[in-house]
């Protein structure tokens, strides 16, 4: 018998971390930038490296480094990298220009890019916002199955980190309905 905290999981998460053996996806509420030091982390960004929007902006302004990204040439379906400290730091290259919207297939294939680097590498906790979802408008319920399909036979394990309903801001000085 295994016991299991459903304090921060759906029905259906339940389901998948009990049927899953090899790895999880869970959901967490709060900040992925509070995310454990060891875990690497994961975002998407077009292939210009540009990052002026969304949570790009926080990963450029903490992690920096934009021209050893652009250095690494990588294309729409491919994944970037850079080190930090004890982790990796994973940017999903899933459009062309920041305007674009990206593709479930660009998606995908940026997944299994760094699905290759984290297996070679010994990664084995990734921690992610809802990757595709916000500015880019993919749908959830799409990229979590996209996400269970790759990373379904690994000892990979997810963490997907959502803002709360409300949160401060501080550039803004005021709290943001999400």
């Amino acid at each position: 018998f295994h016991s299991f905290s459903l304090s921060s999981t759906t029905a259906v998460d339940f389901i998948k971390l009990y049927q899953s053996t090899n790895w999880t996806l869970k959901y967490v509420t709060g900040d992925l930038f509070s995310c454990p030091r060891d875990e690497s982390l994961a975002h998407c960004i077009s292939e210009d490296c540009r990052m002026g929007a969304g949570i790009a902006v926080m990963f450029k302004k903490k992690f920096g480094r934009v021209s050893e990204l652009k250095e690494q040439k990588k294309l729409p379906g491919q994944c970037a990298v850079l080190t930090h400290d004890q982790r990796f730091i994973y940017y999903l290259i899933t459009k062309k220009k920041p305007s674009q919207k990206p593709t479930y297939v660009n998606l995908r294939q940026s997944l299994e890019d760094m699905k290759s680097h984290c297996l070679e590498n010994g990664v084995n906790r990734i921690s992610i916002p809802r990757i595709g979802c916000g500015l880019d408008q993919l749908q959830w319920s799409k990229v979590s199955k996209i996400l269970e399909q790759i990373f379904k036979e690994t000892n990979i394990s997810i963490t997907v980190y959502s803002l709360p309903c409300h949160f401060f801001m501080p550039k803004l000085g005021k709290f943001i309905a999400r």
